[in-house]
């Protein structure tokens, strides 16, 4: 299996064909509308899942954790996102609210990198926030327990059905721990991959000035 994993990792390419450009003198004076842009032109493009991302967090001891889950909605608040407060990443949230999300569109080689602060919304948000999505959603709140240790999968599948004839019958049924969350940028980062390897990096700060304006940088790739 060893060579196979070799043999395989080796044999891949990345970016061969024909990829979008990025002209930086036309980007806008502010990374949200830029995003948005990006977001569309991968789902167009046929990137399967676009609004998969990864959230870095750290832990009570510095230690750094990352995991997979969906955007919600990116508006002039910030990134938006959901999970249990009760979670590992609600824990962690909780007391290092400092946190980072990455975007990877591979049809299109784009990246997107964004760092802030997350903040907690209040129920009513975090309930509209479940209201909106599917029935497997609120079944999956409803099982909750999210990142506590589980004794069989039998166990997983027994609480999974009952969740999921819950939220058939019960739509607005409550899942008091699901939070809706907001990451406030201050840093956002994009990057467009190229065939040649000369990849364009555009970088957004924040200001310190208060009014909610932006600094531009290229970096070296």
């Amino acid at each position: 299996m060893t060579s196979d994993f070799h043999a395989a990792l080796h044999s891949l390419r990345v970016w061969d064909g024909a990829l979008p450009g990025f002209d930086t003198d036309v980007a806008p004076a502010e990374p949200l509308p830029l995003f948005r842009e990006w977001f569309v032109h991968a789902a167009r493009a046929g990137q399967q899942e676009p609004h998969t991302m990864s959230l870095a967090t750290v832990d009570a001891d510095g230690r750094p954790d990352v995991r997979t889950l969906m955007l919600h909605d990116a508006d002039a608040r910030g990134w938006h996102f959901a999970t249990h407060a009760t979670s590992a990443k609600g824990r962690q949230l909780a007391g290092h609210p400092d946190a980072a999300l990455g975007f990877y569109w591979p049809t299109v080689a784009r990246q997107v990198r964004i760092r802030g602060r997350v903040g907690a919304c209040g129920p009513r948000e975090s309930r509209a926030d479940l209201a909106v999505r599917s029935r497997g959603a609120l079944a999956a709140a409803l099982t909750g327990r999210q990142s506590e240790v589980l004794g069989s999968v039998r166990e997983l599948a027994e609480a999974s059905a009952a969740a999921w004839e819950r939220a058939g019958a019960e739509p607005d049924a409550p899942a008091p721990t699901w939070t809706r969350y907001v990451l406030d940028a201050a840093e956002v980062e994009f990057f467009q991959g190229d065939p040649m390897r000369r990849h364009i990096r555009l970088r957004y700060l924040r200001t310190g000035d208060g009014d909610g304006s932006w600094t531009r940088d290229l970096l070296w790739p």
